[in-house]
């Protein structure tokens, strides 16, 4: 599935969120959507714990 197919999805649930349970349920939404980003990098091996935790400079390297 392309990046374009996924950002129209999260959109579209956004959209109902916000629409049907109001701006809080569209912020729980938008928040649980970024949670399952990162695990989903995380589990795919993108990412790494220690990447949250390194000051910028070491990044780089």
């Amino acid at each position: 599935m392309s990046m374009a197919v996924v950002g129209m999805i999260a959109g579209m649930a956004l959209g109902f969120a916000g629409y049907f349970g109001g701006f809080g349920a569209f912020l729980l939404v938008a928040a649980l959507g970024a949670i399952g980003f990162v695990a989903g990098r995380f589990l795919e091996g993108d990412l790494e714990i220690g990447d949250f935790f390194r000051p910028r400079k070491e990044r780089r390297r």
